[in-house]
């Protein structure tokens, strides 16, 4: 255990997996001259043959050798959450049974997630907004049960709040998926919200590009181009009243640097080629269930 990853100086890892240390992790070129690392890293370099990132034993890279250590493609962290009325152990374990639960992949994103058909776009800022979507509505985990013979697809509200101490929010996402009658999967993702007011494309979901960079060189970026929150109130053009489906809400960070980027800039070195230099963390609710009339 340890402090949040955010602060990597009092972060405790586990030295089981190879990963107190950016050589160990295998962010960085291994010397050999590392008197922490030279136990570790003669071991691993005992091993003959150079194997594919995230195995035993080491990768040789453009003439530069690197641990593999536990796995270098993982993700630093992650979060998980409960909407809970308290802060004590009755109220939390009923956020657990009934579900309204999140997670992020490392950031303190706040996300909500409503359905209903009396939702209504005021809930987004009025200072009872949250309140009134609780009893116009479901949330996250929960089954929205369709009436049979009903016309109209219900109203779904997300909201989103970012992490002041990492990156601002790019986008609001609903992911739904659903078996079609010949028993196939489908997945679908829409982007609902963009930052800075831009629109959805409406012929691909998607929000335009907002600019947003990372400069590789000091992992600087430009948080002008993203929104501390994020809303809105969506209904599904295709939405299908007999057909059970889910629907599960997704908020996306404008880019960071990864981990592994950090570490090579901290040691002063190049980032390790074969890893990805930048990533986006997100948050992503629970789902919340279409139940059809008949069912």
């Amino acid at each position: 255990s340890g402090a949040a990853a955010i602060e990597e100086d009092n972060y405790v890892s586990k030295l089981g997996l190879l990963s107190s240390e950016a050589v160990q992790r295998g962010s960085v070129p291994y010397t050999g001259l590392d008197a922490q690392t030279f136990y570790w890293g003669s071991r691993v370099l005992a091993v003959t043959n150079p194997s594919p990132r995230g195995g035993a034993g080491y990768s040789k890279i453009n003439g530069q050798v690197y641990i593999n250590g536990a796995t270098p493609t993982f993700g630093a962290s992650g979060l998980a959450a409960a909407w809970a009325e308290e802060n004590t152990r009755d109220s939390l374990y009923a956020a657990f049974r009934r579900k309204e639960v999140f997670a992020t992949s490392g950031p303190r994103i706040q996300i909500r997630f409503f359905a209903g058909a009396d939702l209504e776009e005021s809930m987004m800022s009025s200072p009872d907004g949250i309140d009134r979507a609780y009893e116009a509505g479901v949330t996250m985990g929960a089954d929205l049960q369709m009436v049979e013979g009903a016309e109209g697809a219900p109203k779904f509200l997300i909201m989103a709040s970012a992490d002041p101490s990492s990156a601002p929010l790019q986008r609001l996402q609903v992911i739904k998926g659903w078996v079609d009658e010949a028993g196939q999967t489908h997945e679908d993702v829409i982007d609902v919200a963009c930052a800075k007011g831009a629109s959805v494309d409406p012929d691909t979901n998607r929000c335009p590009d907002n600019g947003a960079r990372v400069d590789i060189s000091s992992c600087a970026i430009n948080p002008e181009t993203g929104d501390a929150q994020l809303s809105a109130l969506w209904s599904d053009p295709d939405f299908d009243s007999g057909t059970r489906a889910f629907y599960y809400a997704r908020v996306i960070e404008n880019p960071t640097c990864r981990w592994s980027t950090w570490d090579a800039i901290r040691a002063g070195v190049e980032p390790r080629p074969d890893l990805a230099k930048t990533l986006q963390e997100r948050a992503w609710s629970s789902p919340i269930n279409i139940v059809p009339g008949d069912q």
